[in-house]
């Protein structure tokens, strides 16, 4: 698919979208680009904020299977993933796939759910597939999870492993609207007879296909490829940090860098994209240490921190 047939597609895509959430366009870049990147999404924000509604939404406007668990704690990996039930007829064990099952998986509130569970979809996440019983069983082809979370300070969380974050492509937060878009959001209700936006079908699976290979053909220069690493690796000599970006995270960074240049119509990738990326690639990933978790400092400001340390290569042409 031609770069700029590939933005025209994706620009279609969140203009559908867009009319049913409220919320910055940026966060539903972003958003997409974690699914054409091939990776799954972390939107972390209070409930009531359209983070369900924003997950089925992409389903919809993608045209393709959805399933959402509700993460509660005496939630069971079986209930995720699926179990091995007794046929009577046959006298055998067969398998019940779980809502795992599903190119789109809405976990919703994962971080409610214990970590035995949260680690049920690290299989999933990372391999496309799940093991039951000594069984593996693959996924559907794509598979993303978009989960939610509430801020860890609610009551009833648990906060994310640092291996399960590892598996999120992008994290991002709808936040709240401002005032005009929360007026819109009345506007949209009074206007329609259903308690639901409404999301209409404008991908194909074979066109789906095709966006999630363009990522593939964009050209990363050398300067480019160093410049990410270099921001990478800064995270990890930062003071305020005590575990920085993984090469996995590394890996992540610049799947995402291709995939944003693509989005943006280019075949292409630049430092303006490395930029764009590093915070909703990088954020999540880092931990910091006890004296800045006490001091409230967001990982988000370092990642900014760190942008600004780090020369910008300047590319040729």
């Amino acid at each position: 698919m031609e770069p700029e047939a590939v933005r025209r597609q994706c620009e279609e895509l969140l203009d559908q979208i867009a009319g049913a959430v409220v919320t910055e366009r940026s966060t539903l870049r972003t958003i997409l680009v974690g699914i054409l990147a091939d990776g799954h999404v972390l939107l972390e924000d209070v409930p009531g904020t359209g983070k369900t509604l924003t997950a089925r939404s992409f389903a919809d406007a993608l045209g393709v299977s959805f399933s959402r668990v509700q993460f509660t704690p005496d939630l069971l990996p079986s209930d995720v993933v699926g179990s091995n039930v007794f046929d009577e007829a046959t006298r055998e064990f067969e398998f019940r796939p779980g809502p795992v099952f599903a190119n789109v998986m809405l976990g919703d509130e994962i971080n409610r759910a214990p970590p035995k569970t949260q680690a049920a979809l690290l299989e999933a996440m990372e391999e496309g597939q799940v093991t039951v019983d000594g069984d593996a069983y693959a996924l559907p082809d794509p598979f993303v999870v978009i989960a939610t979370q509430n801020p860890v300070e609610m009551d009833g969380t648990f906060e994310l492993p640092v291996a399960q974050k590892d598996r999120f492509m992008v994290k991002t937060t709808l936040g709240y609207p401002d005032r005009s878009g929360e007026l819109e959001l009345i506007d949209r209700r009074a206007s329609r007879r259903s308690k639901s936006a409404s999301v209409e079908r404008v991908c194909t699976p074979e066109r789906l296909d095709r966006l999630r290979e363009a990522p593939e053909t964009v050209r990363v220069e050398q300067a480019v490829r160093e410049y990410l690493v270099d921001i990478a690796r800064a995270t990890r000599e930062h003071e305020r940090i005590r575990t920085g970006v993984s090469p996995r995270g590394v890996q992540k960074f610049f799947e995402t860098i291709r995939a944003h240049a693509a989005l943006e119509g280019r075949d292409y990738a630049t430092p303006d994209d490395v930029k764009t990326m590093a915070r909703p690639v990088l954020s999540h990933r880092l931990v910091v240490t006890p004296d800045a978790r006490v001091d409230g400092v967001e990982t988000t400001n370092i990642v900014s921190e760190i942008l600004s340390d780090v020369p910008v290569p300047q590319l040729d042409g």
